[in-house]
């Protein structure tokens, strides 16, 4: 990537152009993804690890939740998925604070692009990436005997909803970056905060087998939410109050972590 690639003249007022700054977005994307083709190891995060979890949420628990693997599969692939959405959300954190202790975003400062387009392109890619990961699970699923019963209007639908949900988790994990001494201390929040909101969802059980004080929380925590219209979409059944639930849910992370997280960016560059 050269300098020239991601310029643009600038406007009268000394900010770039919607339409330069969509470009440069598009470009700090490439950036992202063609490092797979440098380090494929990179790509191996967002495939070794969703195949883990297909084998052995079926294997090892299918059998006693729901009687045989198969079984458990057509409930839990869907919560599956959405635990492994929100896991790898954790790794556009960890880059972005890897480029920052690097000096990346300082070089990059100085050239005259879109202030955001670093942030953006960042977290367009790694939603590329989550959408491989996706399709990588859904297809293992589908060899292991998940059914897509849902349609194709249900698997767009539910692919659509994963991204715009992810995109908005996605803004607070560009503030952990930006607040975090070092990648390894984004790990934390992993298993601190997403790890307990993902188990104590409907992501992998029936909400009606929990204790009712469990229930209480269980019915509000926006996983359970996204596991059941994600679930619905691709398998048939209700999903109206899901969806519009995931989707509140979204809209009010996005609005309280996109002014913290620039925030952050400003006074961290």
């Amino acid at each position: 990537m050269t300098a020239g690639s991601i310029t643009a003249p600038l406007a009268k007022s000394g900010r770039v152009r919607a339409g330069a700054g969509i470009r440069q977005t598009a470009t700090m994307a490439w950036r992202s993804l063609v490092n797979v083709k440098h380090n494929p190891l990179e790509l191996v995060d967002y495939s070794i690890t969703p195949i883990m979890f297909v084998f052995l949420f079926t294997y090892v628990f299918g059998g006693q939740m729901a009687g045989s693997p198969k079984e458990y599969l057509q409930y839990a692939l869907p919560g599956i998925i959405v635990q492994n959405t929100l896991f790898m959300s954790m790794y556009t954190a960890m880059s972005l604070n890897s480029d920052l202790t690097k000096g990346v975003f300082d070089r990059l400062r100085s050239l005259p692009i879109a202030r955001a387009a670093p942030l953006l392109g960042r977290i367009t890619a790694d939603l590329a990436k989550q959408l491989w990961a996706m399709l990588l699970m859904l297809g293992l699923g589908a060899l292991l005997g998940f059914r897509l019963t849902g349609g194709f209007a249900g698997f767009v639908g539910a692919a659509l909803l994963l991204m715009v949900f992810a995109g908005a988790v996605a803004w607070s994990a560009v503030l952990i970056g930006m607040l975090a001494g070092d990648p390894e201390k984004v790990q934390v929040f992993a298993f601190v905060v997403i790890f307990p909101l993902t188990f104590t969802s409907s992501a992998f059980v029936r909400v009606e087998t929990m204790p009712g004080w469990l229930q209480a929380w269980v019915d509000i925590n926006p996983v359970t939410h996204l596991s059941d219209a994600f679930r619905g979409l691709l398998v048939g059944g209700g999903v109206a109050e899901p969806v519009l639930w995931s989707l509140v849910w979204a809209a009010a992370i996005a609005a309280v972590f996109i002014p913290l997280s620039m925030r952050a960016y400003r006074a961290r560059t």
